[in-house]
């Protein structure tokens, strides 16, 4: 690649773009909007990819936006672990994006609907948001971020208007709002003991102490409370399971790692000293409550998307085994790559096989008008590259090789094993004995050999896309060496050490 290419501003135009986009997709409406937004979103991965050549060749990107140097100006940074999940944001929203043209696009010789006429801003607007909070390196930015992330999460959630969406965008948005009060009393706090919110300044300046505390505190059950780790996680369900499939893809599979990705910051780079064995045993409990809970729901729900979202509850619990397994982010052992980097590989293994299950979901309600999990014999001959699709992907919520989730898991597992912490193994292996409960339950009547009822036709290219997604997942697990390579640049100690 040229060096001109890796020396563009392309962690600028992946802000800037979206947010354009949107801009220019709301006057518009109509077909010229569809195809604004598609234009926009296939450009995603081109941006990433040489924002990570940029990366590979310079090291960590830094940018000062207008020249304004912090704390004055908006910083935006960029390391491994942002161009990963900028990468995985990409995908996951071209392949939502196309998925959507079957419920969103406009047809000839019809109206245009109000969901059509708002979801291509939304969608835009939420990926410049997620785009936002990869980049940004300021805490109070990353605040603003997070708002119009949910600005733009909530209205996809309802905007078919269904009653029971609207309930669940509602509930949505009264935890989103109590998490926003939460983590910016904690900013306030920490602004006012040292003088910035600069991530990197801030690091540098900072010092234990009742105000450091309280700010970690509120900040950090702001953020779970975004992220639905159990038991704030009763919004979720509903919202998953009520939003169109294409909105459910794109929460499911990136909105809720969001705040997560900022909890990494804020406890790996900013508060690395005062992530204490205590603080991470906790949010290790309330990864395996979640984990347990999650699983055990999910295998008694009636409905296909109900069962989905509550996998989503569970799948997040792993996330948060990374803190006690990866240690406190100046420790520098032998065993915390393994849980850093499989921790972040399971989040995006799971944003590509989630986003893949809800795609099918949708397709599965267009071809049935239902999700009842028990009608739906003969799904498997109806639609065989949705269903297959479905089964790769779950395959990696299993932690089966030669899956994402499989390396993922085993590099957590290691980890659990090597610290000599053989307690969050237990979760581990249950949760996926459970996964695997859930997603043959919800296989088993599709590999039926009923004929079904009333199965209208879906295209095979519409299956393609989710085939796409789970794909992916499971390519994920074939060549993990180049994300790990990756995710060393610009890390902490505890992030770049080997297993030995």
């Amino acid at each position: 690649m040229a060096d001109g290419l890796a020396d563009g501003p392309w962690a600028e135009l992946l802000v800037a773009l979206p947010l354009a986009g949107m801009l220019l997709a709301l006057p518009l409406g109509g077909r010229q909007a569809h195809r604004l937004a598609l234009l926009v979103l296939a450009a995603g991965p081109v941006l990433a990819l040489l924002l990570a050549a940029q990366l590979w060749q310079g090291g960590v990107v830094g940018v000062a936006l207008g020249g304004f140097a912090a704390p004055l100006g908006i910083a935006l940074r960029a390391d491994g672990l942002s161009v990963l999940m900028l990468l995985t944001t990409a995908v996951v929203l071209c392949a939502t994006g196309l998925a959507a043209r079957a419920g969103f696009a406009p047809r000839p010789g019809q109206g245009e609907t109000r969901a059509g006429l708002l979801f291509w801003p939304l969608l835009l607007a939420l990926w410049g948001a997620l785009n936002a909070v990869f980049l940004g390196n300021d805490l109070f930015n990353l605040y603003v971020a997070l708002e119009l992330l949910t600005l733009a999460a909530v209205p996809l959630v309802c905007i078919e208007g269904k009653p029971e969406a609207v309930a669940a965008a509602l509930r949505y948005l009264l935890f989103a709002l109590l998490g926003s009060v939460l983590y910016l009393l904690g900013a306030a706090l920490l602004y006012g003991a040292h003088g910035t919110l600069d991530i990197t300044l801030l690091a540098a300046r900072l010092q234990p102490g009742p105000a450091t505390w309280m700010a970690g505190a509120l900040m950090t059950a702001g953020l779970l409370a975004k992220t639905a780790l159990y038991p704030l996680h009763l919004w979720l369900p509903p919202a998953h399971a009520a939003a169109p499939a294409a909105a459910s893809a794109v929460l499911s599979a990136l909105v809720v790692k969001a705040s997560f990705f900022i909890l990494l910051r804020l406890w790996f780079d900013v508060m690395p000293a005062l992530a204490g064995l205590g603080g991470a045993t906790l949010l290790g409990g309330l990864g395996t409550a979640a984990i347990l809970a999650g699983s055990l729901l999910a295998l008694r729900q009636e409905r296909l998307k109900l069962a989905i979202a509550y996998s989503t509850m569970a799948q997040l619990g792993y996330l948060f085994l990374m803190f006690p397994l990866a240690g406190g982010g100046t420790e520098a052992q032998p065993w915390s790559a393994g849980a850093w980097t499989g921790g972040v590989l399971h989040a995006v293994s799971h944003a590509l096989a989630k986003a893949a299950m809800f795609l099918v979901a949708g397709l599965v309600l267009q071809a049935a008008g239902h999700d009842r999990i028990r009608a739906l014999q003969g799904l498997g001959r109806a639609m065989p590259v949705a269903v297959f699709a479905f089964g790769l992907a779950g395959l990696s919520l299993m932690g089966l090789p030669p899956s994402g989730g499989f390396v993922a898991k085993w590099l957590l597992l290691t980890a659990a094993l090597a610290s000599g912490q053989w307690w969050w193994a237990v979760p581990m292996l249950a949760g996926g004995l459970l996964a695997a409960g859930y997603v043959f339950r919800l296989l088993n009547p599709a590999l039926s050999a009923g004929e079904g009822q009333g199965w209208r036709p879906v295209r095979r290219r519409w299956q393609a896309i989710p085939l796409a997604l789970a794909l992916l997942s499971v390519a994920l697990g074939l060549a993990p060496l180049l994300p790990y390579l990756l995710l060393g640049l610009g890390r902490s100690p505890a992030a770049e050490e080997g297993l030995g």
